[in-house]
């Protein structure tokens, strides 16, 4: 992960709806994750009632539960927590790769902006760098939320009115339906 952190203009989280899918692995170091996610939401304006906290065993079954939460159609952005430290086999590796493609599948599939926030590392010394140090990743991936779920907003009324216009050019048509 990059130290060079962009500048992020401040997003008014007041009305979104965000879910946090965290796993239970690594215990000590996924709260603090999810602490300062958390953290970083509500200090975005995003209200306490707005936030759902669903824990799942393991960073494995992330992707499953992120794509349950965007199929409801009730969250604006999901970010999915996890920790998973390299051991003596390469499952850290499987882990990293499978979540990550699956839960980029889930955010272009539903629409969802799904944040991926698990941490992947060589080390226990580097995981607790990016969950309780100095490089403080739970607020990235708030941050990360907080645009992408505004993105989510604002391209939705786009594609609504480009929808509409095709529908309106069609005779009130649907735009895309096969006939």
């Amino acid at each position: 992960m990059s130290q060079d952190k962009p500048h992020y203009e401040k997003v008014d989280g007041t009305d979104l709806l965000i879910a946090i899918v965290a796993a239970s692995y690594n215990q000590a170091l996924v709260d603090a994750l999810v602490k300062r996610t958390t953290k970083g939401l509500t200090a975005g304006g995003v209200k306490e009632a707005n936030l759902r906290l669903l824990m799942v065993p393991g960073s494995g079954e992330i992707p499953y539960a992120t794509n349950m939460l965007a199929l409801s159609g009730d969250y604006d952005c999901i970010i999915g927590l996890g920790v998973v430290i390299a051991g003596d086999t390469p499952h850290h590796e499987i882990i990293a790769h499978s979540t990550a493609k699956a839960m980029q599948d889930v955010a272009l599939r539903s629409e969802v902006p799904v944040i991926n926030g698990i941490i992947v590392t060589n080390t226990r010394h580097q995981a607790e760098e990016r969950c309780t140090g100095a490089l403080d990743r739970g607020m990235e991936f708030a941050q990360a939320a907080l645009i992408m779920a505004q993105h989510r907003l604002q391209l939705g009324e786009r594609l609504d009115q480009v929808e509409a216009e095709e529908r309106a050019k069609n005779g009130g048509h649907e735009p895309f339906a096969q006939n």
